[in-house]
């Protein structure tokens, strides 16, 4: 993904984004004379937040945790909401793909994003609400970026399958969570299962008139000074 090196490209690994944020604080860890390593916290946004609490279950030198506009991207049995039959038919269309792959000498890849970015609202096509909001963010100048194209290859849905980001999310405890996300997102019943699943200490900040993509970049919506005084507060705890 990115700006990442190595093939094939655009693969969705759910391990691999949880160690992200591990690989981070083995960085920050290098740099004494500037970072105390007993003061490391972690941010995660939409889907990332779901990896950052999958980390933080299981590496101890994250303090504290935040989570914005939460997604559980290993949550595809209830985000498809499928019965058993069907859950059994993707599977098997998925595992099937892999071979589809090899024979084609690529990975099957269908991105959701536009090359070239549009230049206004009014020139996005028209879909869904839910695409609509995503367009709004990735393929205007606002959030677009020729790597960024959307979705992963087609098979990277099994690791998916094989991945829950939350099942020791109680783990986490005693250090402490904030989940962070708007009145109004589509995806706020992810930061609520999330809470109920948590163990104390934990803390919700939920902003008024707020969408799911306005806490990446609306700096009228982020509530700067609330992350601040968590941060610092979990740290004296």
């Amino acid at each position: 993904m990115g700006e990442s090196a190595g093939k094939p490209r655009h693969v969705a690994s759910p391990d691999l984004y949880a160690e992200s944020f591990s690989a981070a604080v083995d960085y920050l860890g290098t740099k004494a004379k500037h970072v105390n390593r007993e003061q490391i916290s972690v941010i995660g946004i939409s889907g990332g937040a779901g990896f950052a609490l999958s980390a933080a279950a299981v590496d101890t030198r994250i303090k504290s945790v935040m989570t914005i506009s939460m997604y559980d991207m290993t949550d595809i049995r209830e985000m498809a909401n499928l019965a058993p039959e069907q859950l059994f038919q993707l599977k098997d269309q998925l595992s099937r793909q892999r071979w589809d792959d090899f024979e084609n000498g690529q990975p099957d890849y269908h991105p959701s994003f536009p090359e070239e970015p549009y230049d206004s609202i009014d020139d996005l096509p028209n879909h869904d609400e839910l695409t609509n909001e995503w367009l709004r963010f990735y393929a205007l100048k606002r959030g677009f970026h020729p790597n960024a194209r959307g979705t992963a290859t087609t098979t990277s849905n099994l690791a998916m399958l094989e991945f829950s980001a939350l099942d020791y999310i109680k783990e986490i405890s005693p250090r402490p969570i904030l989940f962070i996300y708007g009145d109004n997102a589509h995806s706020r019943s992810y930061s609520g299962r999330a809470y109920y699943l948590a163990n104390q200490p934990k803390q919700r900040l939920i902003v008024e008139d707020c969408e799911h993509i306005d806490l990446y970049d609306n700096m009228k919506k982020i509530p700067v000074d609330q992350i601040a005084k968590f941060i610092k507060d979990s740290f004296n705890a």
